[in-house]
């Protein structure tokens, strides 16, 4: 008796198609990021290679030279980025048996990213930003609510005049991932957010100042105004302008490095910001040089003789 073999998906098998069955693996609120880049590396996979080409014909040396070609001269992460992108999907269509148990990125490794040390701003830097008289309410706003509750801009932005809970400083938002948690913030922020809405119960809290243009989602328009939820690039160009050229990114940025110099614990500073992981957050809070001279004096032994 011959031996019985499982036959293949021969269209799974071709590269087009274990693509895309990949990329449906993702297309779930909380990865729809993520799709959409890894779309981008799979695309340019496919329009090296073909998409009629079996996905076990696909050699390693051959995918490394078309992958350095292609983003050798790029930053770090972008390199990391797009080699995570190739890996995953070489997992699942293993998984799948669409391909032999080979390694297409053998001779790939991930690039380590230059440490970045100068990212936060002062602190005298950021209460002139937040104090300026010349800066509109909306943007007031904005600037502080991200500096004192460390969130990411894209979940500020994301909230809803519902998600609020003015009485006790704080609200829901959707993490980097798509979890629930709450950003808490403090006096400053607590005193311009009444002023900001002027009674509004609904809507989005950022607003553009005219209405929109072109058709959104009922979620994305107040529907007393008319006037769409603040775009991120609309938002970092307006702080990039009053801040010569600082992001939204380094409020946060700025303010676990504060935390961290004022002594908060690492699990305070997780829970503030959203990370679950500390390395991640290692690369936020990391004093000043001058927080450290300021601890270095504070702690040493001749002074406190």
């Amino acid at each position: 008796m011959g031996t019985v073999q499982a036959l293949r998906d021969h269209e799974h098998a071709a590269l087009g198609g274990a693509v895309e069955a990949f990329l449906v693996t993702l297309d779930h609120p909380e990865s729809w990021g993520t799709r959409r880049v890894y779309a981008s590396t799979l695309r340019a996979l496919r329009a090296e290679f073909g998409d009629a080409t079996d996905t076990t014909a696909l050699e390693p040396q051959q995918v490394a030279a078309w992958f350095t070609r292609r983003w050798g001269q790029g930053a770090p992460a972008t390199w990391n980025r797009n080699l995570d992108a190739i890996r995953s999907a070489q997992r699942y269509w293993q998984d799948q048996q669409w391909m032999n148990a080979i390694d297409l990125t053998s001779a790939l490794r991930r690039r380590q990213r230059a440490s970045d040390r100068s990212r936060a701003l002062s602190r005298a830097d950021v209460e002139r930003l937040l104090t300026r008289e010349d800066i509109g309410i909306r943007e007031r706003t904005l600037w502080r609510l991200l500096y004192e509750t460390a969130a990411r801009s894209a979940e500020v932005l994301r909230l809803d005049v519902g998600d609020l809970d003015l009485p006790n400083r704080k609200a829901k938002v959707r993490r980097k991932g798509g979890a629930i948690d709450v950003i808490v913030w403090q006096t400053g922020t607590a005193r311009l957010l009444p002023r900001l809405l002027k009674g509004r119960k609904t809507g989005p809290v950022f607003l553009t100042d005219r209405r929109a243009r072109v058709q959104l989602p009922p979620c994305d328009i107040d529907p007393a105004s008319g006037r769409a939820r603040l775009s991120y690039r609309q938002a970092e160009d307006l702080f990039k302008a009053a801040s010569a050229g600082a992001t939204l990114h380094q409020l946060r940025h700025s303010a676990l490095t504060h935390d961290a110099e004022d002594g908060a614990s690492t699990p305070m500073l997780m829970a503030k910001s959203g990370h679950t992981s500390v390395a991640s957050l290692a690369r936020y809070a990391r004093p000043s040089a001058e927080a450290l001279a300021r601890w270095q004096e504070r702690n040493d032994p001749v002074r406190r003789r």
